[in-house]
């Protein structure tokens, strides 16, 4: 129904683009997707959200490790978004992880609000670098440029699309300026969700430790 509203937090732009939706969702109406680029910080938007009061849809299968020690938020299901979309009415009054590659794939006739968050190129190539270097697995297969390239590509695809369908609500979170202020972004967040969260519990986990790869 076009009056249910759908949340999502992943990793595109510097500013803020809204939808024309005229009246915000009620709190029980909306659901939470955080997405983004692999290593660009949607880890951390979930668990702030939940620190604030929103729930994660989460099944708990992909557990936390070195790589994300607070966790990774993951719903097994969302991989099959593009075959089944049911799932996403029990997503309702909560927060689910969804990567970039799939938001083409959430049903048009639904509204929707999307946190993405935004994270240098040479710090998520960085950090993926040594994800696979912990893992004891090759990472030269493909050169840091052609990665870049291929990223680079895919964002401003995401966002050309998301800016031609109205019934997405967009808020760009960059992940630098979350760790640095995190309250600031608390509430930015909480503003353009319009809901009751708790800015200060969500800004309270931030582990700023954990920007381990950082640009210059």
């Amino acid at each position: 129904a076009l009056g249910a509203c759908v949340v999502l937090c992943c990793g595109l732009s510097f500013f803020t683009l809204y939808s024309h939706s005229t009246s915000l969702p009620q709190p029980n109406e909306c659901i939470t997707i955080v997405s983004g680029l692999p290593r660009s910080g949607t880890s951390m938007l979930m668990k702030m959200l939940a620190a604030g009061g929103l729930p994660p849809l989460t099944d708990g299968i992909r557990e936390a490790d070195a790589d994300n020690p607070g966790g990774y938020y993951e719903f097994e299901k969302v991989k099959q978004l593009e075959k089944d979309t049911t799932w996403l009415e029990s997503a309702r009054g909560k927060a689910v992880k969804v990567i970039s590659q799939l938001l083409d794939q959430l049903p048009l006739y639904k509204s929707y609000k999307i946190v993405f968050v935004l994270r240098k190129m040479d710090e998520i190539l960085a950090s993926q670098r040594a994800m696979l270097a912990r893992r004891g697995q090759p990472c030269d297969r493909v050169s840091d440029a052609a990665m870049a390239d291929a990223f680079g590509r895919h964002l401003s695809a995401v966002q050309q699309w998301l800016a031609e369908h109205p019934q997405m609500e967009v808020l760009y979170v960059n992940y630098a300026a979350a760790l640095s202020n995190p309250l600031t972004t608390s509430h930015e967040i909480k503003d353009f969700l319009a809901l009751p969260l708790d800015v200060r519990q969500m800004a309270s986990v931030v582990d700023e430790s954990l920007y381990r790869q950082r640009g210059s």
